[in-house]
């Protein structure tokens, strides 16, 4: 395969999706239960690999999208059961 550079727009969109994905990964280590922290990773790994390949400049804005609704969902539940 031949390697192709990415366009400023691919770069950016890459560094938005690694952001949310370490930001996520952050996010769990904050779960108490080590079962939950597991799955919480294991799922997190799973969607992000299996949307690895997309290309589509509104599919990947909309996946970043709900990834950062589902970090702010595991965040404000984190936040509830710590108060």
């Amino acid at each position: 395969s031949v390697w192709t550079p990415l366009s400023p727009s691919q770069f950016l969109r890459r560094q938005q999706v690694l952001q949310l994905y370490r930001k996520i990964l952050c996010a769990i280590r904050e779960v108490p239960a080590e079962a939950d922290r597991r799955y919480l990773k294991d799922w997190a790994r799973e969607e992000f690999r299996r949307n690895k390949d997309a290309t589509e400049e509104d599919a990947i804005r909309m996946m970043i999208t709900q990834g950062n609704m589902q970090l702010q969902e595991l965040q404000r539940t984190l936040r509830l059961a710590k108060s």
